[in-house]
């Protein structure tokens, strides 16, 4: 049976560039590359999450793909400002440590377009938030996910992600 790799995704600056229309004009993009790889799943880490329900959050994606949102990442609030560098991948492994039986060696990647949000830069698919996903970034993320679903984990994460599943 082929592991599951977890794809946490922003959608301000992502799925739409950051402050137009939140059309999700980029979110068929994104879809294209996950028909690709039918070990992926999407965890919903837009701050979205905590406006609206995640059936709301799920109604955006095409009908084939919904099944494959594997939820969103708990809300952690940071105590003092220095917290917030890494904050949105302290999530994601708080989700993984809720959902993966072996998160110490999940297969995950990120789509953000705020580099401050991830630690490790070498599983983030960096979007330009004044464009959103594009066709460049197929690249990259269908590199990434073949990489992963091959057991290739990017260099500079493993001290990274232990120190990341201790925070608290």
């Amino acid at each position: 049976m082929t592991r599951k790799t977890f794809i946490f995704m922003d959608f301000d600056g992502v799925t739409h560039p950051w402050g137009e229309v939140e059309d999700f004009r980029s979110l068929p993009l994104i879809e294209a590359v996950v028909r690709d790889h039918p070990e992926a799943r999407i965890v919903i880490s837009s701050d979205w999450r905590m406006l609206f329900s995640l059936s709301k959050l799920v109604s955006r994606f095409s009908e084939d793909i919904r099944p494959r949102i594997a939820g969103t990442t708990p809300h952690v609030i940071p105590k003092k400002g220095s917290e917030l560098h890494g904050l949105r991948e302290r999530e994601a492994m708080l989700w993984l440590a809720q959902h993966d039986p072996e998160p110490a060696t999940a297969a995950w990647c990120a789509l953000d377009d705020a580099p401050g949000n991830w630690v490790s830069r070498s599983r983030l698919v960096l979007t330009d938030f004044k464009r959103g996903f594009t066709e460049e970034d197929t690249v990259r993320l269908r590199r990434l996910l073949g990489e992963l679903a091959e057991g290739v984990v990017p260099p500079r994460v493993q001290n990274q992600r232990s120190s990341l599943l201790n925070w608290g």
